[in-house]
């Protein structure tokens, strides 16, 4: 039996789960889904354990297969990572294609940037679900904040274009960037037209509205509070009730310590925090970000901002490894958002919130089954927004009994844990970050 402790109403880092953080996300996303708690016992054939994107994208899944699906989440639908996050879409997985070829051998590599392809257009099938198309517009760049990077990123861009044919991708010489961003901390990069930014509250809930009109039931407020194995199947118990499920998809990153051990040996909990600014005048606004695009830089901690539609700065910087968030966000965000543009020293912050992401020990998801029945998807690094809907998708066909390709790529997939266990991997992996962190400051 697999049983976590923990307060009803707390998230694991003390964060009352009964309502969204206040971030501009929740401010701009509508009404929450109309979803009950779970009230009494129920049956199905499947449970899916988080109101994520992954877990969303099994359950819709499930419900389009015809199977009977229940979800329950313990917030409101995407009170996690998923409905904080930075909102950026990434093509691709958090290592790079060389990296890749080099661990796991080319014709690998090649079914993965084929896999990421597939996820980036199953995305614009999920926008397409919202009625304000989840705010997504188009365009990433990455920024080399040191000028010695800048030859290694327009190498990357030319080997992708060459040995993948990915044309969307293209350099971005000094003067272009300058051009582009207002700030004088960039040296050149790339920009992906197939890379964008979303509103990503607005993209969970399109996919929990979906997963709902396609027949899946989901329970919201509704932590799980163990996990019990029995001849008729899995027991999923939850203050409320208990439900009976031929098989079970613990799908809940980085905010179910203990539901699945094996699970949370695999992941380190990472905090992240994100402010948005005051509303700017539109022509300030259009001048920051010239292009309207979302840029990600290449520091260790990233860096990672855009523009939202009423012309705020969303910006995301600075991480911690601990359990709690710091009492000022916008305090902690702030000093990195002015190394960036420091011509927003008279502006306001008007949100700021953090959320905790999954990372593994080598940065790839993966998924795993500790007991028939019972699987766990996980680690997604940074990079869940294209590749956590279409992973969980993949997952909820393959538990079904459909065969797909995103199943049998990530089941071959290495999933080594981090050294030291669920307890002892967080001082060394701490520390080690920790030290990452300072040489971005060097």
């Amino acid at each position: 039996m697999f049983a976590p402790r923990s307060n009803e109403r707390a998230g694991p880092g003390g964060e009352d789960t009964s309502r969204f953080p206040s971030s501009y996300y929740a401010a701009t996303s509508g009404p929450p889904i109309d979803a009950p708690a779970l009230d009494g016992d129920g049956v199905s054939d499947f449970c899916v354990i988080g109101g994520g994107f992954a877990g969303l994208g099994a359950a819709l899944a499930l419900a389009r297969m015809g199977r009977t699906v229940r979800l329950v989440e313990m917030g409101p639908i995407g009170w996690g990572a998923s409905g904080r996050n930075g909102g950026q879409v990434h093509v691709g997985w958090h290592q790079e294609q060389p990296w890749l070829e080099q661990k796991l051998g080319l014709e690998t590599a090649r079914q993965m940037w084929r896999a990421a392809l597939e996820a980036r257009d199953h995305l614009d099938t999920l926008i397409a679900l919202d009625p304000d198309a989840c705010d997504y517009r188009q365009g990433l760049v990455h920024a080399d904040h040191r000028a010695g990077n800048v030859t290694a990123t327009h190498a990357h861009v030319a080997m992708m274009r060459d040995r993948y044919g990915y044309d969307s991708l293209t350099l971005v010489s000094r003067d272009e960037m300058r051009a582009t961003i207002a700030s004088d901390d960039y040296h050149g990069g790339s920009f992906d037209a197939r890379g964008g930014h979303l509103h990503p509250l607005k993209l969970a809930q399109a996919m929990a509205r979906a997963a709902q009109a396609a027949g899946a039931m989901l329970h919201v407020q509704t932590r799980c509070t163990a996990l019990r194995q029995s001849a008729d199947g899995w027991h999923v118990t939850t203050p409320h009730g208990t439900i009976r499920a031929g098989q079970v998809l613990d799908a809940t990153g980085a905010y179910a310590r203990a539901l699945v051990p094996q699970g949370d040996a695999r992941v380190l909990p990472i905090n992240n925090y994100i402010a948005t600014t005051a509303p700017l005048d539109p022509a300030r606004a259009a001048g920051l970000i010239r292009n309207g695009a979302a840029v990600s830089d290449g520091r260790y901690v990233v860096y990672y901002f855009r523009m939202t539609p009423d012309h705020r700065l969303l910006f995301g910087g600075g991480e911690s490894y601990g359990l709690g968030m710091p009492h000022d966000i916008a305090a902690t965000v702030r000093p990195h958002m002015l190394r960036i543009f420091p011509q927003l020293a008279d502006v306001a912050i008007s949100h700021a919130w953090g959320g905790t992401l999954a990372i593994s020990p080598n940065r790839l998801p993966f998924v795993i089954e500790p007991r028939p029945g019972l699987f766990a998807l996980n680690g997604f690094s940074g990079v869940g927004v294209v590749l956590a809907p279409w992973l969980g998708r993949a997952i909820g066909q393959a538990m079904a009994g459909a065969v797909n390709s995103g199943y049998d790529l990530l089941r071959r997939l290495p999933s080594p844990r981090f050294p030291g266990g669920p307890w002892l991997r967080w001082p060394t992996q701490a520390l080690a970050m920790q030290f990452m962190a300072l040489r971005d400051r060097m």
